[in-house]
Protein backbone atom coordinates (compact mmCIF):
# COMPACT_ATOMS: atom_id res chain seq x y z
CA UNK A 1 0.00 0.00 0.00
CA UNK A 2 1.44 3.36 -0.74
CA UNK A 3 2.33 5.62 1.94
CA UNK A 4 -0.28 8.37 1.04
CA UNK A 5 -3.11 6.15 0.94
CA UNK A 6 -2.08 4.24 4.17
CA UNK A 7 -2.72 8.34 5.77
CA UNK A 8 -5.75 9.15 3.95
CA UNK A 9 -6.80 6.02 5.54
CA UNK A 10 -5.39 6.59 9.07
CA UNK A 11 -7.18 10.00 8.82
CA UNK A 12 -9.97 9.30 7.94
CA UNK A 13 -10.05 6.32 10.80
CA UNK A 14 -9.55 9.12 13.03
CA UNK A 15 -12.04 11.25 11.67
CA UNK A 16 -14.42 8.46 11.80
CA UNK A 17 -14.21 7.50 15.50
CA UNK A 18 -13.14 9.94 18.50
CA UNK A 19 -11.83 12.54 16.18
CA UNK A 20 -15.42 14.52 15.93
CA UNK A 21 -15.04 15.61 19.49
CA UNK A 22 -11.36 16.56 18.95
CA UNK A 23 -11.78 17.70 15.46
CA UNK A 24 -14.75 20.21 17.48
CA UNK A 25 -12.38 21.26 20.00
CA UNK A 26 -9.59 22.29 17.68
CA UNK A 27 -12.49 24.31 15.41
CA UNK A 28 -13.07 25.93 18.67
CA UNK A 29 -9.67 26.71 19.62
CA UNK A 30 -9.41 27.92 15.89
CA UNK A 31 -8.83 31.68 15.20
CA UNK A 32 -11.97 33.26 13.66
CA UNK A 33 -14.31 30.49 15.75
CA UNK A 34 -15.14 33.25 17.58
CA UNK A 35 -16.53 35.31 14.82
CA UNK A 36 -18.62 32.03 13.25
CA UNK A 37 -20.42 31.47 16.65
CA UNK A 38 -21.61 34.95 16.70
CA UNK A 39 -22.63 34.75 13.71
CA UNK A 40 -25.21 31.87 15.08
CA UNK A 41 -26.80 33.89 16.97
CA UNK A 42 -28.59 35.82 13.67
CA UNK A 43 -32.08 35.66 13.34
CA UNK A 44 -32.94 32.73 11.09
CA UNK A 45 -34.28 33.47 7.72
CA UNK A 46 -37.98 33.37 8.02
CA UNK A 47 -37.78 32.18 4.57
CA UNK A 48 -35.84 28.88 5.08
CA UNK A 49 -37.40 25.76 6.52
CA UNK A 50 -36.57 24.53 10.11
CA UNK A 51 -33.55 22.25 9.84
CA UNK A 52 -34.53 19.12 12.44
CA UNK A 53 -30.95 17.51 13.50
CA UNK A 54 -30.90 14.47 15.13
CA UNK A 55 -27.45 13.73 16.84
CA UNK A 56 -25.78 11.89 19.51
CA UNK A 57 -25.60 14.36 22.83
CA UNK A 58 -21.73 13.86 23.12
CA UNK A 59 -20.88 14.93 19.32
CA UNK A 60 -18.93 18.26 19.24
CA UNK A 61 -18.76 18.09 15.32
CA UNK A 62 -22.28 18.35 15.19
CA UNK A 63 -22.70 21.17 17.43
CA UNK A 64 -20.55 23.03 14.90
CA UNK A 65 -22.36 22.13 11.72
CA UNK A 66 -25.41 23.22 13.97
CA UNK A 67 -23.94 26.75 14.40
CA UNK A 68 -23.23 26.43 10.67
CA UNK A 69 -26.60 25.87 9.42
CA UNK A 70 -27.91 28.95 12.19
CA UNK A 71 -25.65 31.48 10.67
CA UNK A 72 -26.64 30.56 6.89
CA UNK A 73 -29.73 31.20 8.82
CA UNK A 74 -31.69 27.85 9.07
CA UNK A 75 -33.66 27.74 12.54
CA UNK A 76 -32.51 24.01 13.87
CA UNK A 77 -34.36 22.32 16.21
CA UNK A 78 -32.01 19.73 17.90
CA UNK A 79 -33.17 16.27 19.22
CA UNK A 80 -30.24 14.51 20.68
CA UNK A 81 -30.82 10.45 20.14
CA UNK A 82 -28.85 7.63 21.46
CA UNK A 83 -29.39 5.31 18.94
CA UNK A 84 -28.99 6.59 14.88
CA UNK A 85 -29.55 3.80 13.19
CA UNK A 86 -33.68 3.86 13.44
CA UNK A 87 -33.40 7.40 12.02
CA UNK A 88 -31.03 6.79 8.92
CA UNK A 89 -32.85 3.68 7.85
CA UNK A 90 -36.71 5.66 8.31
CA UNK A 91 -34.97 8.37 6.56
CA UNK A 92 -33.48 6.50 3.65
CA UNK A 93 -29.89 7.03 4.04
CA UNK A 94 -28.30 4.27 1.80
CA UNK A 95 -26.09 2.03 3.85
CA UNK A 96 -22.26 3.29 3.78
CA UNK A 97 -23.23 6.83 3.19
CA UNK A 98 -23.37 7.76 6.57
CA UNK A 99 -21.69 10.24 9.10
CA UNK A 100 -22.68 11.32 12.40
CA UNK A 101 -25.73 13.55 12.44
CA UNK A 102 -28.72 13.47 10.27
CA UNK A 103 -31.31 16.49 9.31
CA UNK A 104 -34.75 16.50 8.33
CA UNK A 105 -35.15 19.71 5.93
CA UNK A 106 -38.51 20.43 3.99
CA UNK A 107 -39.07 16.65 3.13
CA UNK A 108 -35.47 16.03 2.58
CA UNK A 109 -32.93 13.97 4.21
CA UNK A 110 -29.37 16.01 5.07
CA UNK A 111 -26.68 13.21 6.08
CA UNK A 112 -23.86 14.52 7.39
CA UNK A 113 -21.68 18.05 7.17
CA UNK A 114 -23.28 18.97 3.93
CA UNK A 115 -22.29 22.65 3.23
CA UNK A 116 -25.80 25.20 3.86
CA UNK A 117 -24.99 26.29 0.27
CA UNK A 118 -25.76 22.73 -1.04
CA UNK A 119 -28.82 22.16 1.33
CA UNK A 120 -30.04 25.84 -0.19
CA UNK A 121 -29.38 24.89 -3.58
CA UNK A 122 -31.15 21.43 -3.19
CA UNK A 123 -34.25 23.44 -1.67
CA UNK A 124 -34.21 25.88 -4.70
CA UNK A 125 -34.15 23.74 -7.83
CA UNK A 126 -36.70 20.85 -5.78
CA UNK A 127 -34.86 17.70 -7.42
CA UNK A 128 -36.89 14.64 -7.31
CA UNK A 129 -34.99 12.94 -4.48
CA UNK A 130 -34.74 11.66 -1.02
CA UNK A 131 -32.00 14.34 -0.34
CA UNK A 132 -28.24 14.79 0.27
CA UNK A 133 -25.60 13.09 1.83
CA UNK A 134 -21.92 13.43 2.95
CA UNK A 135 -20.27 10.35 3.95
CA UNK A 136 -18.11 9.99 6.70
CA UNK A 137 -16.60 13.36 8.19
CA UNK A 138 -13.90 14.92 5.74
CA UNK A 139 -11.50 17.37 6.76
CA UNK A 140 -12.55 21.06 6.14
CA UNK A 141 -16.07 20.29 5.62
CA UNK A 142 -18.73 22.56 8.00
CA UNK A 143 -18.31 21.33 11.43
CA UNK A 144 -14.69 19.76 10.69
CA UNK A 145 -12.75 23.07 9.51
CA UNK A 146 -9.38 22.50 10.11
CA UNK A 147 -7.31 25.40 12.39
CA UNK A 148 -4.68 25.73 9.10
CA UNK A 149 -8.06 25.98 6.98
CA UNK A 150 -6.82 22.82 5.41
CA UNK A 151 -9.84 21.17 3.51
CA UNK A 152 -10.02 17.34 2.12
CA UNK A 153 -11.25 17.33 -1.37
CA UNK A 154 -15.30 15.86 -1.32
CA UNK A 155 -18.11 15.36 -3.15
CA UNK A 156 -21.91 16.01 -1.43
CA UNK A 157 -24.11 13.53 -3.41
CA UNK A 158 -27.74 13.28 -4.72
CA UNK A 159 -29.59 10.57 -3.25
CA UNK A 160 -32.39 9.28 -5.63
CA UNK A 161 -35.48 7.72 -4.57
CA UNK A 162 -34.46 4.02 -5.64
CA UNK A 163 -30.93 4.92 -3.26
CA UNK A 164 -28.66 5.27 -5.90
CA UNK A 165 -26.30 8.42 -5.60
CA UNK A 166 -25.09 10.47 -7.72
CA UNK A 167 -22.65 13.81 -7.55
CA UNK A 168 -24.50 16.73 -6.38
CA UNK A 169 -21.24 19.31 -5.64
CA UNK A 170 -17.84 19.18 -5.41
CA UNK A 171 -15.48 20.67 -3.18
CA UNK A 172 -12.17 21.75 -1.70
CA UNK A 173 -9.08 21.14 -3.97
CA UNK A 174 -10.23 21.15 -7.94
CA UNK A 175 -13.95 21.25 -6.39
Amino acid sequence: MNRSLSLGLLLASILSGAGCARAAEEVAAAPGHAHAVADAASVPDAQLPTAIVHKTASCGCCGVWIEHLQAAGFAVDVRDTDDMNPIKQRLGVPVGKGSCHTAEIDGYVVEGHVPAEDIKRLLKERPAARGLVLPGMPAGSPGMEMPDGYVQPYTVELVRGDGSTEPFAHHGQGG
